[in-house]
């Protein structure tokens, strides 16, 4: 373990894996995280069962090789449950299905700590309640364990029933392939807000800006497919915040952008985004998520089918996506030869 500040950092040498050889893991949700976790988890040798309702996902567990049974049966089975829901759904969910057939000293695992942070599920005292919530989706926890890496998680004890539960979520966290990069220990509460901020401000503001970028581009008149190209159909900016995430932004500025770059980044960095205007969207943004405002939202959103993000969907300009097909077949990609 190291300290840094006021952050607590695990590795390979603070767990113990083996002691997953004794529980039966329930993974409650085969989707993105789900089938990720699973399989990773079958690879490092785990017992594992999974929860699902009758469709396409308990399809594909079943294709993976996995026992496929009701998300009650599943709790009733298991030791340690990863609820892998999508978060509107759980409480529901939790309250019918999972609670009732949890036994004292089983452990919960959450992947996000909404609904504990919003109170939407109330685990029974006599369990052990455990966030570890990677920081990649599924799909790449998953290539990165293949590849003899991992991604790095927040992890917490939430609760401790059994005096052993910061043993078991690390012995978790290793068999998933997180402490091989760093298990970084923050508060559910505290991994909510963080996580619900990207989603609210940093990726909204990323791909809306793309988006007036194209609209820009093409309504001055150059080719939809070659602005495209330039924005990020090239992967370049994927490279480049990939960059920044190992070497620092503004290292990263200085030792990946040309002179000329530099100088058009020094030029527009207070025109492209005034801080006013981004200081009221990051308090806009905050505000919603520790009231609670948002969580109420997404949850009536559920209920009624979510028609935002319907509508949404259907103000999209179709021109951005027609660019984005005629682009890709005019690219050659490592997974599409030509």
């Amino acid at each position: 373990m190291i300290l840094s500040g006021i952050m607590k950092a695990y590795y390979d040498s603070d767990a113990r894996p083996e002691l997953l050889q004794v529980e039966r893991i329930a993974v409650l949700g085969y989707g993105i995280q789900g089938r990720a976790q699973a399989l990773t988890l079958r690879d490092s040798g785990a017992a594992v069962l999974v929860g699902n309702r009758e469709d396409a996902y308990a399809e594909s567990a079943r294709a993976d090789g996995f026992e496929v049974v009701s998300l009650r049966e599943a709790a009733r089975r298991g030791s340690l449950h990863l609820l892998l829901l999508p978060d509107e759904i759980q409480p529901e969910v939790f309250a019918g299905q999972i609670a009732p057939a949890l036994s004292a000293g089983d452990g919960l695992v959450v992947a996000h700590g909404f609904s504990l942070r919003y109170r939407l599920i109330e685990p029974p005292p006599e369990v052990d309640v455990l966030m570890l919530a990677p920081r990649m989706p599924g799909p790449y926890l998953r290539r990165r364990y293949l590849e003899g890496w991992g991604v790095p998680a927040f992890v917490s004890v939430e609760q401790d029933a059994t005096g052993r539960a910061r043993d078991r979520l690390l012995a978790l966290a290793a068999a998933l392939g997180v402490t091989r990069c760093a298990a970084l220990e923050v508060s559910a509460a505290v991994e909510t807000e963080l996580d619900l901020f990207s989603e609210h401000f940093t990726f909204p503001l990323i791909f809306r800006v793309l988006e007036a970028g194209f609209q820009a581009l093409v309504g001055a008149g150059y080719p939809p497919e070659a602005a495209l190209m330039e924005l990020h159909g090239s992967g370049e900016l994927g490279e480049v915040l990939t960059a920044a995430s190992r070497e620092g932004l503004y290292r990263m500025i200085e030792s990946h952008a040309s002179p000329a770059c530099r100088a058009g980044i020094a030029l527009h960095w207070e025109g492209a985004a005034p801080r006013e205007v981004l200081r009221k969207a990051t308090a806009r943004a905050l505000e919603g998520i520790r009231d609670g405002s948002f969580c109420r939202f997404l949850l009536a959103q559920q209920r009624r089918g979510h028609p935002h993000e319907r509508e949404w969907r259907r103000s999209r300009p179709p021109a951005l996506e027609d660019a984005e097909r005629a682009l890709g077949r005019l690219l050659r990609q490592p997974d599409r030869p030509r």
